[in-house]
């Protein structure tokens, strides 16, 4: 296995869209309360005494939505800035970037993934779930607004210096599969990444029936018939395999966990917003809580010890509970999980 450098924090279970892959209409979710959230100083001081000395130096803040965690950007900010950090990344909806796009860059944050699953507003409303109307104003509320605001907030990402973008697609058949080629195309003249991703079915049982997802080689083939494809020498920290369209100026990125297994590749673990850390996102077993060690008083010296245990005892393969989704096996959501 690769070596365990690369932490994913999940600032927060809440969002300000209800994406059907990650919290389905209708589902039961038990927000965490906000005093149960890992609050900034503890985060770093898990990150200065526990994952920095047993040797993470690659961080990503997830959500929920990350943004609208209060204090994102001082968080940014002293992640950023500490000497051992070598990369620090965000993924976000957009929704609120186009304001925080500029203050995030100025904190330090260089790299950042954005979720856009559709270039048709009346797709994307389909996929993002009902407005969640506190959140946004009576304007951005009305139909089809939500993503013009989505797409303002990429482009002001793009001016301010977020260069590649990386933007984060995932296919559902029947819902966004024939945009494949359209949001292929984003790449033809701007340093963008497109990433396709299966579509997982965690939480999500109802939708994913048999076959919820198509394949990442399907969706290869697709764009192969059209303009060609080659490999890209350009490789993230992440599991996506990288291709592009010959002459292009970004590149085309496939997350295949469904067809695929990438666990010899995996780099990382994840700590969600209330403290629990957790091996790999496909798997439940042999996770600690944090949070409760650091206010019960645990020294952290032993919770380094722990950890470091965790990180050990990693499984090499945990491809086969890809399917444990449509048993209700998974007790969160992709939210709640931080995925």
């Amino acid at each position: 296995m690769n070596p365990i450098d690369y932490l994913r924090i999940s600032l927060i279970d809440r969002c300000n869209f209800q994406c059907v892959y990650c919290m389905p209409e209708g589902a039961d979710l038990n927000y965490v309360l906000r005093e149960l959230w890992l609050s900034h100083g503890e985060i770093l001081s898990l990150l200065k005494g526990v994952f920095i000395p047993l040797g993470f130096t690659k961080f990503r803040l997830t959500g929920g939505e990350p943004l609208l965690r209060p204090g994102i950007v001082q968080l940014v900010d002293e992640i950023s800035h500490l000497p051992e950090t070598t990369d620090l990344a965000l993924t976000t909806n957009a929704f609120k970037l186009e304001k925080l796009a500029k203050p995030l860059y100025d904190a330090g944050l260089r790299r950042i993934n954005i979720s856009l699953d559709s270039l048709q507003p009346e797709t994307f409303e389909k996929i993002v779930g009902p407005p969640a109307t506190r959140d946004l104003t009576s304007e951005a509320a009305s139909k089809y607004m939500r993503w013009q605001q989505v797409w303002q907030g990429i482009q002001m990402a793009h001016q301010v210096g977020f260069d590649p973008l990386k933007l984060n697609v995932v296919v559902i058949p029947g819902v966004n599969d024939h945009e494949i080629l359209d949001l292929a195309a984003l790449t033809l003249d701007r340093n963008w990444h497109v990433r396709f991703i299966e579509f997982m079915p965690i939480g999500n049982d109802a939708l994913f029936t048999t076959r919820g997802w198509i394949d990442s080689e399907t969706i290869r083939q697709q764009i192969r018939n059209r303009w060609g494809l080659e490999e890209s020498s350009i490789r993230g920290n992440g599991p996506a395999d990288v291709f592009k369209i010959p002459g292009a100026k970004g590149t085309l990125g496939f997350i295949s966990q469904m067809s695929e297994c990438f666990c010899d590749r995996c780099n990382r673990m994840r700590l969600s917003a209330d403290g629990w850390l957790r091996p790999c996102l496909l798997n439940e077993t042999g996770q600690l809580n944090l949070r409760d060690a650091l206010r019960s008083g645990e020294a952290i010296e032993t919770i380094r010890d722990r950890v470091g245990a965790l990180v050990a005892d990693k499984p090499e393969i945990n491809f086969k509970m890809r399917e444990s989704g449509t048993t209700g096996a998974y007790s969160r959501t992709m939210s709640q999980i931080g995925g």
